[in-house]
């Protein structure tokens, strides 16, 4: 029972400047009543019976032969392998049944004051309206057609309004510093995507610069100073090479320059571009041969020849078809066959021009652009066309290309994100800004095609250059009052996007940097003392060059197009996930969002993707890749409680689940470890080779968990077990051992290694094998470990010799892994050789298998029964049959055995001894409580209430009669005879072990059937000398012991 107080304090304060800030305290006093109680404690474990070993309690044998009296318990259920391979046929497998949080910036600026308009709206617009609008957009349209235009820009803008209300959701879902979609991202699902994808975002607006810079040059030398070309073409065809030159350099030059200067006004010059709203029908004209756009570059009328004086005369048009300017001179056929004709470029609305641009007309590189409508005659001979001034395509065409060429003029939907620490309110800002931002350009463009295929004559549109109006920008011919008005409003407009972008990424990549999660990347966190990114500038600088370098406008944009996509992509699915996964903290502002929503627009994300290039879209999707595996496997460690540990907790949840419906069948088997381990006095790792094999073994396959047990409570050892957890965690990262680290303090090993054996795990992902080592000494180990796991239907891996086992970084050579099947447990024994050779340090290791013949077994037989076997497995192993005949039982065998009886008989006198000690203590103990005791047992004592103590006539009487045994029992040390039973097993183990020890001493690992405990617990001493006997004289011994079904089966 408690009492709970909870106190609320609201402070409000005036700043002066008409804020009004508000502190809340909130508090509690909780007051709770203590209750204590105590009850007599015990170990809970029944008392084992007497364990002398004189008597002979065994029911009868279940095979009366000497040499495998060893295993002769286990007969019932593990047959010998002989009795297994006569049944070979009938062989089936049976199914069984945080403390990081984002530091504030200390440093106290100014208060924010721009609101939607200025902060969100403008920004998105202009970053949105840039150089594809003024020097593709036409030809798009005249391209693609009106319609499939319109499908393009539906597609795209939709792309863009889905990411934008996913990023409104995020945006909104508390503060979002610098950093925009980048550090959405990496918060919603997690360092590896945030650094993949933002990285990827870093290069998309490191292409957008040059995408920017290349437009930039392109308006510069072909509208507004053609002369200032370095290389010029002396003939036609050279013309496109020429002008990628004339790229390059002056790229090159425009990007060292924009590196250098920060131009800070440069951002205003942007609204020049917007002058073009307010576009009127202009007229111009357009010269036709037949049917057939000539560039209106080198002739002022569009005729043949005109009368000067009443003398026919030929014009400029006639020399470039002719060899003289003669009128008998020889021309072109085509040129002269077809008349040329002189069309309105701009025939406005009413012309009906509207149904000719309807559809696209797509074509190969060097198609020559004519007007379908126009009657011409056909020249036989085309060979010379590409020489003459016609206008034609200067690369193929078709709808996939001119969408990742379109999608860049609907980028820039982060501006406003990336400007929320400048926001009077970013959580109302972001969203209404960004999305009238796109509604306001999507009416734009859409009203643009429409309005450009209902006015525009189709050959102009899809003029690029606008070659055919004397070498203006098409849609500058729509301005007034003067072109120029469009031109120098384009130019500007590419320049301050260029230089938004050569500033924008530096500070993305230093943003990243500054995170930590890309070690090779820290180097670009820092920069001068003001804090710009002077590293970060270098290398954008460097990557911008190489798309300056491709030079061509039309080849960058799909470039940045994929990683543009890829950002928004994962916009969209980090806000799916949040959604999905219904985390505690996904508590948006902006409500009008839906998981729906966002996996529409991560679906036309990845559409877009693949639509646009599907290699560009697998290299992105490479990088990206390339980028998370290397943040997975070197980067350093962040939680921000991103969504993908929800996903992974419910993935788990789920997947346990169908786990526990049902075992795994007998060809999904694999070891799942528990790998019990021994700590020193420091508490570190006394036998790491038992990772390293345990890496070799599972090769990162399955499930591993690494336990040790502490002797004590754990209120009193919790230091030690998170100390002795650190330093297992240390040998796993060290050993290359993955898995979990689960330490447990217990009042004793026995009952600590027993609750681990019984608990590790969770649901279906429990372990199915215990790996331990040999024990250093017989104290430390008992045979209740394996009978806790035979109990627990659980294999047994003993590691004898562990700490000779090879490391990692071993390469065995040419040697044997040597498999000795005495009894059939499951299959086991086969299946370990067989995991440990894919591991390359026992990569060169060859499998021998041999087994054991009795008397009465036909070895031949048995041998190829055998490799018939291991054929249908699917294993390659030599095989190798041993025979063990009866022989008499020597001298040696009677000895050692009862040497070892009399030993067990003088442990047990010394552990009567230490009985009778505690006993004494028990009864000091309890003289000293029984005043306490009085005073409880008034209040407490009831019908059911029973003390049990010692008093000290029983405890005199006790002692006097083990004393009385105790004396009888040394007298008897020297006069037991040997139990008989304990012999055969002797035996067996002897001559086991010079067999053994005669074919395997060589090899680098020995695998050998582990004998189960007698069913009398009294004899496990002889237990583990049997073992010791057994193994003697062998290096690397792994003891096996099966869990109690099929693990191995040769059927598919």
């Amino acid at each position: 029972r408690g009492r709970l107080r909870v106190v609320f304090k609201c402070n409000v304060k005036n700043d002066g400047f008409g804020k009004h800030h508000f502190n809340i305290v909130f508090s509690t006093s909780i007051t709770l009543m203590e209750v204590f109680s105590s009850a007599s404690t015990g170990d809970g474990m029944p008392k084992e019976s007497s364990p002398f070993i004189n008597t002979d309690n065994d029911k009868g044998n279940l095979y009366d032969g000497k040499n495998m009296a060893l295993f002769e318990e286990e007969m019932d259920s593990n047959p010998m392998v002989s009795s297994l391979l006569n049944k070979l046929a009938n062989y089936t497998n049976l199914t069984q049944g945080v403390k990081e949080h984002e530091e504030a910036d200390d440093d106290e600026g100014p208060s924010p004051a721009l609101g939607t308009l200025i902060g969100v709206y403008l920004p998105c617009l202009q970053n949105i309206l840039g150089v594809i609008l003024f020097l593709r957009l036409t030809w798009i349209v005249g391209t693609a057609g009106i319609m499939e235009s319109l499908a393009i820009v539906v597609m795209t803008c939709s792309c863009t309004m889905l990411t934008a209300i996913s990023m409104s959701a995020i945006a909104t879902n508390g503060v979002v510093p610098a950093g925009g979609s980048y550090y959405m991202i990496s918060r919603s699902l997690g360092p590896e995507f945030g650094g993949a994808v933002g990285l990827c975002f870093y290069l998309g607006t490191t292409f957008a610069g040059s995408m920017y810079i290349l437009g930039t040059i392109e308006i510069l030398l072909t509208y507004i100073v053609p002369s200032a070309a370095i290389f010029k073409a002396e003939k036609k065809e050279d013309e496109a090479e020429a002008l990628l030159n004339n790229m390059r350099v002056y790229g090159t030059c425009c990007l060292t320059l924009m590196s250098l200067v920060v131009f800070v006004g440069v951002k205003y010059v942007n609204k020049l571009a917007l002058v073009f709203l307010a576009c009127l029908c202009f007229v111009c004209f357009i010269c036709l041969l037949g049917n057939r756009t000539l560039q209106n570059h080198n002739f002022d009328q569009c005729l043949k020849t005109m009368e000067v004086g009443n003398v026919t005369v030929t014009t400029k048009l006639w020399s470039l078809f002719c060899d003289s300017p003669d009128l008998n001179a020889t021309c072109n056929e085509y040129f002269t066959l077809n008349n040329v004709t002189v069309i309105q470029g701009i025939p406005g609305l009413t012309s009906g021009v509207i149904r000719d641009n309807i559809w696209g007309d797509y074509g190969p590189n060097g198609m020559l652009v004519e007007n379908k409508h126009q009657a011409s005659e056909p020249a036989a001979d085309t060979s010379q066309d590409i020489y003459m001034p016609y206008v034609a395509n200067d690369i193929t065409t078709f709808f996939t290309l001119l969408v990742g060429i379109y999608f860049p003029s609907v980028t820039g939907i982060m501006a406003g994100s990336n400007r929320s620490g400048d926001l009077r309110d970013a959580q109302k800002s972001i969203p209404i800004g960004t999305i009238m931002a796109i509604a306001t350009t999507t009416f734009i463009y859409i009203s643009s095609v429409i309005l450009f295929g209902a006015c525009i004559e189709g050959v102009v549109l899809r003029d690029k250059f606008g070659d055919s109006v004397k070498g203006n920008l098409v849609i500058g011919i729509l301005a007034w009052p003067s072109p120029w008005v469009i031109v120098i409003g384009s130019f500007f407009s590419c320049c301050g996007a260029g230089l938004q972008s050569l500033t924008g990424a530096p500070r993305l990549l230093q943003a990243i940097a500054r995170d930590g999660i890309v070690p090779f990347l820290q180097v670009f966190g820092h920069g001068k003392a003001n804090g710009e990114p002077t590293w970060a500038l270098l290398l954008t600088g460097g990557i911008c060059e190489i798309g300056i370098l491709i030079a061509s406008l039309d080849a960058v944009a799909p470039i940045l197009s994929m990683f543009f996509l890829m950002c928004y992509l994962f916009v969209n699915l980090a806000c799916a996930l949040q959604t999905l996964l219904r985390t505690p903290n996904w508590r948006p502002r902006f409500k009008f969002y839906h998981w729906a929503l966002s996996f529409l627009g991560a679906s036309l994300c990845l559409s877009l993707m693949f639509i646009s290039s599907w290699y560009y879209a697998l290299v992105a999707m490479l990088i990206a890749g390339c980028i998370y595996k290397y943040i997975e496997y070197r980067g350093a460690e962040k939680e921000w409680g991103d969504g993908i540990n929800g996903l992974s907790l419910n993935a788990a949840r789920y997947a346990l689940i169908r786990l526990e419906e049902a075992p795994p069948h007998t060809k999904n088997w694999r070891p799942q470890m528990l790998l019990l381990l021994n700590l020193d006095s420091d508490h570190a790792v006394k036998h790491p080779r038992l990772l390293s094999f345990c890496t070799q073994l599972k090769a990162g396959k399955g499930l591993t968990i690494v336990g040790s047990v502490l002797e004590g409570t754990y209120m009193t050892k919790e230091a030690e077990v998170k100390k002795a957890e650190q330093n297992i965690k240390s040998s796993m990262t060290t050993e290359r051992t993955k898995g979990f680290c689960h330490v447990v303090a217990s009042s004793n090993l026995r009952d600590g290694f027993s609750h681990l054996i019984q608990t590790a795990g969770l649901g279906g992902m429990k372990h199915n094998t215990v790996l331990m080592a040999w024990p250093g000494t017989w104290k430390q180990w008992r045979a209740f470990t394996v009978r806790e796991t035979t109990a627990a239907h659980q294999a047994l891996l003993v590691a004898k010799n562990v700490d000779s086992f090879p490391t990692n970084a071993d390469r065995l050579g040419q040697g044997t892994i040597d498999v000795w099947w005495v009894v059939h447990d499951g299959g086991l024994l086969m299946l370990l050789p067989f995991l440990l050779r894919q591991h390359k340090v026992w990569r060169k290791c060859k499998m021998r298998i041999f087994t054991v013949a009795n008397m009465d077994d036909n070895s031949i037989q048995m041998k190829k029964d055998l490799q018939m076997f291991l054929y249908h497995l699917r294993l390659d192993a030599e095989v190798e049959v041993v025979e063990m005949h009866d022989s008499d039982i020597s001298a040696f065998t009677y000895e050692k055995t009862l040497v070892m009886e009399q030993r067990s008989q003088m442990l047990k006198q010394m552990q009567l001894s230490r009985t009778e000690r505690e006993r004494e203590a028990q009864l000091i103990h309890d003289r000293n409580t029984a005043s306490h005791a009085a005073l409880n047992d008034k209040a407490d004592a009831g019908p059911d209430r029973v003390h049990m103590t010692w008093t000290k006539d029983k405890f005199l009487t006790e002692r006097n009669r083990n004393r009385a045994e105790a004396s009888m029992g040394v007298r008897d040390i020297f006069n037991m005879k040997p139990n008989q039973s304990n012999v055969r097993r002797m035996h067996t183990a002897v001559k086991l072990n010079e067999v053994v020890v005669n074919k395997s001493q060589g090899a680098h690992l020995v695998l050998l059937n582990m004998p189960g405990p007698p069913k009398n617990r009294g004899g496990d001493e002889n237990y583990m000398e049997f073992l010791e006997v057994l193994l003697e004289g062998l290096n690397r011994v792994l003891l096996v012991r099966g869990g109690g079904r099929e693990v191995i089966t040769i059927y598919s």
